[in-house]
C-alpha cells in the first residue's frame, strides 16, 4: 500500500532560481512598461529621463573609479602660463578623466537627455528611426559637453560639433543594427521551407532548395524530378513529398493548379 502511494507521487522538477528570478524581472519590467504607456507625455518623458538618468550615473560612477588615478596624475600648471587652446584641451583632458561624482554627473546627463527627446519624439511621431535617433543623439552631445567642461572658451560652437559628432556615430550605429538585425531579403521567400525542413530533420537541404529557387510559392509543384535536379537524395525527397502531401494547405493548393 505505501508502496503504491510512492509510485503515485510525482516529483516536481525544481526551477532553475536564476530563471525564475529572469522571468519575474521580465514580468515587473512588462508591467511597468504598461504603466508607462498609458501616462501622459510629460509624466512617460520624466520617467524615462529620470530612470536612464540613475542607469547613468551608476555606469558613470563605475567609470569615474578606473580613471579616478589617472585623472589625479594629470598636471595643473597655473592658468596664466597657457594659451586658450592649451587650456582647452586641458579642461578637455580633466572632463574625460574625472572621478566617480564627476563621471555620473557627465553621464547622467548624456543618458537621461538621450532617453527623453527619444521618448517624446516616439510619442509625438509614433515610430522610432535614424531622425530621432539623431535628434536625440545630437541633444544629449551637445548637453554633455556643456556640462562636462569640454567646451573650452566657445562652448556654444564646441556644444554644436559634440551634439553633431554624437548624431552621426549613432545614425552610423542605428543603421548598422538594422541591418543586421533584419533577414536576408531572400530568406523571407523560404520561410515555409525553412519550416517543413526543419519538421523533417533535414534542414541541411535548405541550400539545395535555394540553389534551385525552390521558393515557398514553388512548394505545391514540387516533384521527384525536381527534388533530384537539385541533388536531393531519394531518401529525403520521400519525405519531402509525402509531407507536402499530407499537408492541408498545400494540398488544397495543388488541387487549385491542377
Amino acid at each position: 500500500m505505501e508502496r503504491g502511494k510512492e509510485q503515485g507521487l510525482v516529483a516536481t522538477p525544481q526551477q532553475n532560481p536564476l530563471e525564475q528570478l529572469q522571468a519575474k524581472f521580465k514580468q515587473v519590467e512588462n508591467n511597468f512598461r504598461g504603466w508607462l504607456a498609458k501616462q501622459s507625455l510629460p509624466v512617460e518623458a520624466a520617467v524615462v529621463t529620470t530612470t536612464s538618468a540613475a542607469q547613468g550615473a551608476a555606469i558613470g560612477a563605475f567609470m569615474g573609479t578606473l580613471t579616478n588615478d589617472v585623472s589625479s596624475s594629470l598636471p595643473t600648471p597655473p592658468q596664466a602660463s597657457l594659451d586658450p587652446q592649451a587650456m582647452a584641451s586641458l579642461k578637455q583632458a580633466q572632463a574625460l578623466s574625472g572621478g566617480p561624482l564627476v563621471q555620473a554627473r557627465n553621464f547622467a546627463v548624456m543618458t537621461g537627455v538621450n532617453a527623453g527627446i527619444s521618448c517624446v519624439l516616439k510619442r509625438l511621431r509614433g515610430k522610432e528611426d535614424v531622425q530621432s535617433s539623431m535628434v536625440a543623439a545630437f541633444g544629449s552631445g551637445a548637453m554633455f559637453s556643456l556640462v562636462s567642461g569640454m567646451g573650452g572658451p566657445n562652448q556654444i560652437a564646441n556644444a554644436a560639433t559634440s551634439g553633431l559628432f554624437f548624431a552621426l556615430v549613432q545614425g552610423g550605429l542605428f543603421q548598422l543594427g538594422q541591418k543586421f538585425s533584419q533577414p536576408p531579403a531572400e530568406d523571407v521567400y523560404y520561410s515555409r521551407t525553412r519550416s517543413m525542413l526543419s519538421s523533417l530533420g533535414l534542414q541541411n537541404y535548405e541550400k539545395n532548395f535555394k540553389r534551385g529557387l525552390l521558393t515557398d510559392s514553388t512548394l505545391p509543384l514540387l516533384t521527384d524530378s525536381a527534388l533530384r535536379d537539385v541533388k536531393i537524395p531519394p531518401g529525403p525527397r520521400l519525405l519531402i513529398l509525402d509531407h507536402i502531401q499530407r499537408d492541408p494547405g498545400l494540398k488544397e493548393k495543388q488541387g487549385r493548379r491542377r
